[in-house]
């Protein structure tokens, strides 16, 4: 069969689909990483969970510092 100036024809062809797979999946899999990453990050700290009971009056500056302390 003649191929013509097509380069090497079928020759490569499975390689670079081969190559574009790898890179889809890659691409995904990296994603994936970024939203599950993007979850963990979302919770407060302990320190952030303190100050807002502070604020909403809950505990006391005493019992906000002596809670501080023991965090940091």
């Amino acid at each position: 069969m003649y191929w013509g100036n097509y380069g090497c024809g079928m020759g490569a062809g499975w390689l670079f689909m081969i190559i574009f797979w790898a890179l889809v999946i890659l691409g995904i899999i990296y994603l994936l990483k970024l939203v599950i990453g993007a979850e963990k990050q979302k919770g407060e700290t302990s320190l952030e969970v303190l100050k807002k009971r502070y604020a909403r009056g809950e505990i006391t500056k005493d019992e906000f510092e002596e809670k501080k302390k023991d965090i940091i």
